[in-house]
């Protein structure tokens, strides 16, 4: 459906892991300023405070993204075009993930989704945790359901023809997984929908990155969210410096 991007190291707040948005709430001003400043990381893609990230807008409307320490973010969009934004790890793959925070999105074109890519076969993928006026199912081609961390997903196919992708333009299939009773806060174990997609055909390719993301359509609206994986202390990539690349 839309393009991805990738964000800049931003201002960091030195919080322990441990410490963040697990089982707090966020307030606006937090998403928008750190120690007093306004702050806002750039379009791009790369590594801040030990994990990877994305952002990416079509530069419709207002987009403010932070990249805050570890797997943390917030963002708030406003009367945006498209946008799509987040932390995780490159490469993705078979993890238990999980994710807290708040998300303003309920009534909005807006999915709170992780979200991810795999090369050779070029492969866009949601598992969508919760999805506001928009329903990723409109137009799709069903192929099944499966059952994880507590809920029920509908498993869905869509193609995108001559679109943007991590490669440039291309032509590519999207896969998704749509949960049924929508939330905002749980584990993702993402090797029960990458075998549940297989066994109805839809084959994965060799995974390129994975984040909790925010994707925001011709709407406003805003999100705090935290993320790791389970089972692993600390960081996934402690010794790789802050860094950003340009969108494809």
């Amino acid at each position: 459906m839309l393009k991805i991007l990738i964000l800049t190291a931003a201002l960091v707040v030195a919080v322990p892991l441990d410490e963040q948005l697990f089982g707090k709430s966020v307030g606006l001003s937090d998403m928008t300023k750190i120690d007093g400043r306004q702050a806002g990381s750039l379009e791009g893609n790369g590594f801040h405070s030990g994990y990877f990230y994305s952002f990416w807008s079509d530069g419709r409307g207002r987009v403010v993204y932070n990249n805050l320490a570890n797997g943390s973010y917030t963002s708030q969009w406003t009367n945006v075009g498209n946008w799509v934004g987040g932390k995780g790890w490159n490469p993705g793959g078979n993890k238990t993930v999980e994710y807290n925070g708040t998300w303003n999105g309920l009534n909005t074109n807006s999915y709170l989704a992780l979200y991810g890519w795999t090369k050779d076969p070029l492969v866009e993928y949601y598992i969508v945790e919760n999805y506001g006026t928009l329903n990723p199912s409109g137009g799709a081609q069903r192929r099944g359901s499966l059952t994880s961390d507590g809920g029920t997903y509908d498993i869905y196919q869509t193609q995108r023809i001559n679109q943007p992708s991590i490669v440039g333009r291309a032509t590519f299939y999207q896969f998704w997984s749509v949960r049924q009773r929508k939330r905002v806060g749980g584990q993702i174990t993402t090797g029960n929908h990458f075998d549940a997609w297989a066994k109805t055909g839809l084959k994965l390719g060799k995974h390129d990155y994975m984040i909790m993301a925010t994707e925001a359509y011709q709407s406003s609206g805003s999100s705090a969210i935290s993320v790791r994986e389970v089972g692993v202390e600390g960081v996934p990539y402690p010794h790789e410096p802050d860094s950003r690349r340009p969108n494809n």
